[in-house]
């Protein structure tokens, strides 16, 4: 070390960064800083991020960019149940009163194999007329109204009960049918015999060919079937079999 020469002043020491602490509590008899204490906020009280919805913000924003999705689900579904498996139809005439009341709708069931005698089913006009000249949205609205049973021509679409089946001879005698020569029971024309009375005139015999059906409607003295005018319905045109009447409220009811 170099020798200090006499009289000269003590050379100040090397002091290091000043110590955080200390700064702190220098100048406080308590030892304690004048520095607020650090807090921590808990993490719900802290206002959202700016440009971040909340959570239910964000949950109807996906609803709604969702909602035209689950519509045309919705409806691609519908017109597949009403093309292969129910169609709602509307009910345009009294042939099948009070079974069927104008202005009923019934669904109709499309799966089926073999009709059997007493169904009530739906078939197309074997005679259908012309048809006026629609473009394809006019096609699709009328296509859509008759899918849902809101609109049913009464020229388009028939409804009727199977009376008589494939290869059967079908007459009627003194207001019953018979089948084969054996006389049909009809317990469910009560209520139109009551309503309408009894038809007694004589039809037939009829000789069901192959492929076809022999068709009438409940109200026997006001029905246009296949005594009169419509003939024998080719299976191949049935639609498919009623099985419940869905409106009005008060009418709803199984179809036996």
């Amino acid at each position: 070390m170099a020798a200090r020469p006499p009289g000269s002043p003590e050379p100040a020491e090397e002091q290091g960064p000043p110590n955080p602490i200390q700064a702190a509590t220098e100048g406080d008899p308590n030892g304690i800083g004048s520095s607020p204490a650090v807090t921590t906020e808990p993490a719900e009280a802290r206002p959202a991020e700016s440009g971040k919805p909340p959570p239910g913000k964000k949950r109807r924003l996906r609803f709604l960019r969702e909602l035209p999705v689950l519509i045309v689900i919705a409806f691609v579904l519908a017109l597949l149940i009403k093309s292969f498996l129910v169609q709602a139809f509307f009910i345009p005439s009294e042939s099948m009163d009070p079974t069927l009341k104008i202005g009923d709708r019934v669904l109709v069931e499309k799966v089926l194999t073999h009709p059997h005698r007493g169904w009530i089913v739906v078939f197309r006009n074997p005679h259908p007329t012309v048809q006026p000249h629609r473009n394809w949205l006019q096609a699709f609205g009328h296509w859509l109204s008759e899918g849902f049973g809101i609109s049913t021509p009464p020229d388009e679409d028939f409804i009727k009960r199977v009376i008589g089946l494939p290869g059967d001879t079908v007459e009627c005698r003194a207001g019953n049918v018979y089948i084969d020569g054996q006389k049909l029971d009809e317990s469910y024309l009560k209520a139109s015999i009551k309503a309408h009375g009894r038809d007694t005139r004589p039809c037939g015999p009829f000789h069901v060919p192959p492929g076809h059906l022999f068709v009438m409607g409940d109200n026997r003295p006001d029905s246009n079937d296949s005594r009169y005018g419509l003939g024998y319905i080719p299976i191949d045109d049935v639609v498919g079999r009623a099985f419940v009447i869905i409106w009005p409220p008060s009418r709803i009811r199984w179809l036996g």
